[in-house]
């Protein structure tokens, strides 16, 4: 049995124009929407273009530009919210005290209805996505690994020549480092990502020229 392609649309959201990205099975038609931050109805226009079906909500990590309009968005298709790793409960809860921090309108707090954990996976139409949990940036953060694509979404672990931050809440650069180095490198040199913002690159092309985590 062949496995089915998948297909990636990346949507700019937030001021901080963070990349939520909308991912579908092209032979169910059967999508998820990964680290909806904000702009619920821009990504509402994204799924109509596209003509799939949303079938759940995906977190990377509980920041407010990743999950303030996941509570909204899964309530809006009636959808459930999978992810980020438990350890983020505390921002996840802390979702409309981030608002106010940044001076966004309020956005409300999620309850995810299955928490994730290294090594679960989740399925969106016949694909599988494998998960990784890459704590550092924050301290329940996962990376969505689609090995038949050769394609990791891994929100704020890793940028195209950067590293996320370690200075926030339940950050640590030493364990940032090594999440990159033991749970993203393995999967291959070949591997495409998408980060949290900014152009999508290669861990092959990271290990050679990211000044953070050069081999």
């Amino acid at each position: 049995m062949t496995t089915p392609a998948l297909k990636l649309a990346v949507i700019p959201v937030t001021p901080f124009v963070q990349n939520c990205s909308l991912l579908w099975c092209t032979e169910t038609l059967e999508a998820a929407v990964i680290d909806p931050g904000g702009d619920v109805e821009r990504i509402a226009a994204a799924i109509t273009k596209a003509g799939v079906q949303l079938q759940k909500v995906l977190l990377t990590h509980g920041h407010l530009d990743h999950a303030g309009g996941a509570a909204e968005m899964a309530q809006k298709y009636g959808v459930p919210i999978e992810g980020p790793h438990h350890a983020d409960a505390f921002l996840i809860n802390a979702i409309p005290q981030q608002s106010l921090m940044f001076g966004c309108a309020p956005s409300p707090a999620c309850t995810p209805d299955r928490w994730l954990d290294d090594g679960d996976q989740v399925s969106v139409g016949r694909l599988t996505l494998d998960i990784r949990h890459c704590p550092g940036h924050t301290p329940g953060h996962i990376a969505f690994f689609h090995a038949p694509s050769r394609l990791a979404i891994v929100g704020d672990v890793l940028f195209a020549g950067s590293i996320g931050r370690t200075d926030l809440p339940g950050g640590d650069y030493d364990t940032l480092i090594r999440s990159i180095r033991e749970q993203l490198w393995p999967l291959g040199d070949d591997v495409s990502f998408l980060p949290g913002h900014g152009p999508m690159s290669t861990f092959g092309n990271e290990r050679q020229t990211n000044p953070f985590v050069a081999d």
